[in-house]
């Protein structure tokens, strides 16, 4: 079939049946509760065999407890198989071949003075009759390494397409680390490929499991760089090509090989935004753009397993995908129309440059390609956006839309308002973009609302517009609050120039963005100047804490979720290793706030798992006890087994949050609350 007759099949011809999903009843938009947004999603993480004979994902029934579940393309509507764990929490089921999954499980860990989670990795049937370790497991020799081996886990290297037995795994215990395996997913044994060393490392293979690049440390002039080194095919030597300085913060690094043997597809920045680039190994040159985008950031490079490339990945308002496959092309612009997918339009301008464009983008749900079957027989949508949680759909043919199942049935987009991307500018002309989260005009008027300013972890991350699975936005847009997500600079993922101004800004210019996103509700008439907040978690709980210091603030009172007061500490950590300490530590400097606790002006609520092993809960406690000391408002909560990341959080931890939140901010947050 042709891409023309291929997508007039799509927008005229879809067929939507229902499929398998968990029954659950809706609630009505008053009666959401915080048990809406935080218990497990009905179904999730859904992907397709490579020969599209069976699809997996993770399931939960009573929104607690997770399963996988397996189910017949060719008969979506009968009942899956469902595989269950005791001790284990199950965190995610990918096929690593036709009839074996790779699962990726997680329980509680304490040792010592460690208290956190450890994951495993398994490999099982379709029946789950047999279970193995991705990795044959080894004796240890003292409790250091029975710490280290039960603690870490095999990282896929590849899952070898054109094989259809094996997959090559990199080993991360102590003895061995390095060290790349050949395993057998049906028999469980593995051969070694290739011992690790001290000084090569991050190997990358080609389809057919060839080893062909990787990389080492040295120094030039105490300057220390990453230097690649390419496999000669025709003499059997290692080659270097071309190294990056970390200093300069912009790693070449190879995203993938092509179908000719002699080009590769490198990803760098050459001006502001990352792209993807062809180098050819002869020339030892890049010969030209492979995939840039003017406006946003490249990703990666979607291959089949004979190497085609089938697309490119960037990041716009969220995760996208740049089709160069004809027919994948044509289901990816069919699936809108046909779920009912509109579009938006916004007035762009470019930060680095000052250049204005016009871009689109779906209205609070949009409809995207998720996997697809290696004849592309069947494809995965997934229609979700931050008005909607995923729901996903089995296409069949090209032509039947089949539903699979709701993530979050019981919650209606109409109780949630609207979001949008903006920009706004920072006091000194940066020009900043945004997520906007306004609640329903319909029940809650035009406006001004109260109003929760939330900058993201990191710093070095970014919000996308899409579902938010922690609940933060739309738990608290459904209550009547507008939400604004500040991409403040040191920000990675929008470009350079705004990911460079936050060196050595912490509490400083990039808490300027943050109030100056205030400043934007306020001026919009949307927040009500009496009645802001800011929240935030990791480094937005920094921000958070820093609000309370600045003089002359915008906020009512704060809300920090694991947040680290104390910047030296941090800054001290990233001197022990040699490349974090030219890499990230330059980055790394501005207002340290357990020192300056005393000076806190407004309420604070402090959270924090206690365990949490990327930020120690001590530090939290360290800064309570500091306003403590000097008779500051304040209340602090510990969280029972809760480690720092999503998927460290429970149901539980996730209902606990956004009920004490609202309280907190409904009774503390100022004189009267928000």
């Amino acid at each position: 079939m042709s891409a023309h007759r291929l997508l007039a099949s799509l927008v005229l011809a879809f067929s939507l049946s229902a499929g398998f999903a968990i029954a659950q009843s809706a609630a009505t938009p008053a009666g959401l509760t915080a048990r809406d947004f935080a218990r497990e999603p009905a179904i999730q993480g859904l992907s397709i065999s490579p020969n599209g004979k069976h699809l997996v994902g993770i399931v939960s029934p009573d929104g607690d407890t997770r399963y996988i579940a397996i189910w017949e393309t060719a008969n979506p509507g009968k009942a899956p198989v469902i595989l269950g764990a005791q001790k284990m929490r199950l965190m995610a089921a990918r096929f690593v071949k036709d009839d074996r999954l790779g699962v990726f499980a997680q329980q509680l860990f304490t040792a010592g003075t460690f208290a956190g989670h450890i994951s495993k990795i398994f490999l099982t049937d379709l029946k789950g009759e047999k279970w193995i370790p991705a990795l044959p497991e080894q004796k240890s020799s003292s409790e250091v390494e029975d710490f280290v081996n039960r603690t870490s886990n095999p990282t896929f290297l590849s899952l070898l397409p054109n094989d259809p037995n094996h997959v090559l795994v990199i080993d991360n215990r102590l003895d061995g680390e390095g060290d790349i395996y050949k395993v057998d997913v049906y028999k469980g044994s593995a051969e070694r490929l290739y011992r690790g060393s001290d000084k090569y490392g991050d190997y990358r293979a080609d389809l057919n499991g060839n080893l062909r690049t990787r990389s080492y440390i040295d120094f030039d002039n105490g300057a220390l760089f990453v230097g690649q080194q390419f496999l000669n095919t025709a003499t059997g030597q290692w080659e270097d090509h071309f190294l990056s300085y970390a200093r300069d913060r912009n790693l070449t690094e190879v995203s993938s090989f092509s179908e000719d043997p002699n080009i590769v597809y490198l990803s760098k920045r050459e001006k502001d935004k990352q792209g993807i680039y062809e180098y050819d190994l002869t020339e030892r040159k890049i010969i030209g753009p492979a995939f840039e985008h003017k406006l946003f950031e490249a990703g990666g490079v979607l291959q089949n397993g004979a190497g085609k490339v089938l697309g490119f990945a960037y990041r716009a308002e969220a995760p996208r995908v740049y089709w160069t496959d004809e027919k994948l092309a044509a289901i990816a612009k069919g699936i809108g129309p046909a779920l009912g997918v509109t579009n938006v339009s916004v007035e762009w301008i470019d930060p680095a440059s000052g250049t204005a464009a016009k871009i689109s983008y779906p209205d609070n749900a949009g409809a995207y390609i998720r996997d697809w079957s290696t004849d592309l027989k069947y494809v995965l949508v997934e229609k979700s956006g931050p008005n909607l949680a995923p729901e996903y759909y089995l296409l069949t043919d090209g032509t039947k839309l089949t539903l699979l199942g709701k993530s979050r049935p019981q919650i209606p987009a109409a109780a949630l308002g609207d979001s949008r991307l903006i920009q706004y500018t920072a006091r000194d002309g940066l020009i900043l973009p945004a997520f906007l989260h306004t609640p329903s005009k319909a029940r809650f008027g035009p406006g001004p609302y109260p109003a929760i300013v939330l900058p993201h972890g990191g710093p070095t991350a970014r919000d996308d517009l899409e579902w938010d699975p922690a609940g933060w936005t739309k738990y608290f847009t459904a209550r009547g609050y507008v939400v604004i997500q500040p991409q403040f600079r040191g920000s990675a993922g929008w470009g350079d120039k705004i990911y460079r101004a936050g060196d050595q800004q912490w509490g400083l210019a990039m808490q300027d963005d943050n109030d100056d996103a205030a400043k934007y509700l306020i001026s919009q008439g949307l927040a009500a100047p009496d009645r802001i907040t800011l929240f935030g978690y990791s480094y937005g709980g920094y921000a958070a804490m820093a609000a309370t210091i600045r003089p002359n603030g915008l906020y009512q009172c704060a809300v920090s979720g694991a947040g680290a007061p104390e910047i030296k500490r941090f800054r001290n950590e990233t001197y022990e290793n040699r490349f974090l300490r030219e890499f990230q530590r330059p980055t790394i400097g501005g207002l340290d706030l357990l020192e300056n606790a005393a000076k806190a002006s407004i309420p604070i609520f402090i959270y924090h798992g206690d365990r949490d092993t990327t930020v120690e809960i001590a530090q939290s406690e360290r800064f309570a006890a500091a306003l403590q000391a000097a008779g500051r408002p304040f209340r602090y909560l510990a969280l029972k087994d809760m480690g720092h990341q999503y998927n460290l959080m429970t149901a539980a931890h996730l209902e606990t949050q956004l009920v004490e939140i609202e309280k907190y901010l409904a009774t503390e947050c100022g004189p009267g609350g928000l």
